[in-house]
């Protein structure tokens, strides 16, 4: 079903371009009166049309005679009428912020066309919300689609770039730069329709990363196979972690302590090494002396054939590929990206 600020829009820009259609016809109409009334050149009638109409009251061009008169006022009658209707559909308009939405979504349009390598968030409810408010805080570029005008609204009141669609659509998807995104999040309650999303976002871009929130462990298989490369059930991982405040707290209440929103946040970021020429590559971990460089901890290492190393002492060296998996503020990861890039 078509978001009821849609059909709105629609209704407002329909009434509109039927406003001025009518008065084109009035003034064509005017025109070809006095033409065959009064025997006007087409200069003369129209003039004399768009001065009745206007009611700026510059005179007569020519004496007019009764027919002629006749004609003069049924035209102001109805333009009177019409002017009336455009006033009132500008004036609805205009109260409903038609014009802004518009201005808002030429803006949007814009800035959409100028992402590159961004996140797209399906879905702003509780999850979404949670999400937006992660990448907001990392800075990082992305945009939100929901099909919920509402949710959309309080999005946009939260000084977020959304725009109301059905993810599972590709036109929306595209419209989202999807060819041109670095990942899409799938956060919708309904599981099938984060699979419709995954599926498309798939087709239109192959190489795209792509994340799915499930609501039940076959949902999670079925994601899988759809496409998603990572697919997180918010009750089982809730549940796990509601296990584990129970048997640790102490560690959660570090892991939260360190995790939470201030100026010692600290992050759990990737890097890979992908460039040959890099001068860390065939180094040790003590050659490279990147937790000196940026004060960033490398916790592990994921060579390129999929081995993982935990804990990588001073002796491991680096191997182009390697994907590394580093804890730090994120002024350090941010100077740990630069060392490495």
């Amino acid at each position: 079903m078509e978001p009821q600020r849609s059909r709105r829009s629609l209704d407002h820009r329909r009434n509109l371009v039927n406003s001025v259609w009518a008065l084109v016809l009035l003034i064509v109409v005017g025109t070809l009166g006095y033409q065959l009334i009064e025997g006007w050149t087409g200069l003369d009638a129209l003039y004399m049309t768009i001065t009745t109409l206007a009611t700026v009251g510059f005179g007569e061009v020519n004496p007019l005679s009764p027919k002629g008169r006749l004609f003069t006022i049924l035209l102001i009658l109805a333009g009177l009428i019409l002017i009336g209707y455009v006033i009132k559909t500008a004036t609805e308009a205009l109260a409903e912020g038609y014009f802004q939405e518009r201005l808002r979504d030429r803006r949007l349009r814009h800035l959409l066309n100028r992402l590159h390598n961004h996140y797209i968030i399906c879905g702003f409810g509780r999850t979404g919300q949670e999400i937006a408010r992660e990448f907001n805080a990392e800075a990082l570029p992305f945009v939100v689609l929901d099909n919920d005008e509402s949710a959309i609204d309080t999005a946009i009141a939260a000084g977020l770039q959304a725009f109301v669609g059905d993810a599972t659509l590709d036109e929306v998807l595209i419209k989202a730069g999807i060819e041109r995104a670095r990942c899409l999040v799938a956060a919708m309650p309904s599981d099938a329709d984060n699979l419709y999303a995954i599926l498309s976002a798939k087709t239109l871009n192959p190489n795209l990363r792509t994340i799915a929130r499930a609501s039940s462990a076959e949902a999670v298989q079925k994601l899988r196979r759809g496409g998603a490369d990572a697919v997180v059930s918010p009750y089982i991982t809730g549940g796990r972690r509601m296990a584990a405040a129970a048997r640790r707290p102490q560690v959660i209440d570090f892991i939260d302590d360190l995790t939470s929103a201030s100026e010692r946040s600290v992050y759990i970021d990737e890097f890979l090494l992908e460039q040959p020429r890099s001068r860390f590559i065939g180094r040790t971990l003590r050659e490279a002396d990147l937790r000196g460089r940026s004060g960033a901890l490398i916790l592990a290492i994921r060579r390129a054939d999929g081995t993982l190393l935990a804990s990588p002492t001073g002796d491991t060296y680096l191997e182009l590929g390697d994907l590394l998996l580093c804890l730090g503020t994120g002024p350090q990861l941010q100077a740990l990206e630069k060392l490495l890039a």
